[in-house]
């Protein structure tokens, strides 16, 4: 076998007979790192797998310069999940998304020419990236970017 990052412990370590890989994600460099390793770690608890599988199936999931990053790591520097984690992490820092705050959502304003339904959709997934985000902030924001006055009227009379 060829130079891995993977110290001898994890290599000698058998799949399970019935073990899933995860085929079907990929990371090549561009996405945000924490999803993909949130994502990752609850398909492997969902197998039910331990660290040195964890370990195993994590370069499945690697692709274009990601991959390449990964070979590149120091031969035998991966001992446990947690080193992969670690390093992933901090290769890969400037993709993690910055929380947003409530204020962006005053920026979200319905264009002349937009449907009600299109500036509630964008309003919406704006909605969804702030965390802690209370009904009546998110209710102000909503009605201040409103064009729609009949609906503006509408939900400015009715409780949150």
């Amino acid at each position: 076998m060829g130079a891995t990052p993977f110290h001898q412990s994890i290599l000698e370590v058998r799949l399970p007979r019935h073990f899933d890989k995860p085929t079907d994600m990929r990371y090549d460099g561009t996405q945000n790192p924490l999803e993909h390793l949130t994502t990752f770690e609850a398909r492997m608890n969902l197998e039910g797998v331990g660290d040195e599988v964890r370990c195993r199936a994590f370069p499945v999931t690697l692709a274009g310069p990601a991959i390449r990053w990964f070979n590149g790591l120091p031969q035998g520097s991966i001992c446990e999940f947690l080193d992969i984690s670690r390093v992933f992490l901090a290769q890969f820092t400037t993709r993690i998304a910055k929380a947003k705050h409530p204020i962006n959502l005053l920026g979200i304003t319905q264009r002349p020419e937009e449907l009600t339904r299109k500036y509630l959709d964008c309003f919406n997934d704006e909605c969804l990236e702030i965390d802690g985000l209370t009904d009546s902030v998110a209710s102000l924001c909503l009605t201040n970017g409103l064009l729609n006055e009949d609906f503006r009227k509408y939900l400015t009379t009715k409780p949150v």
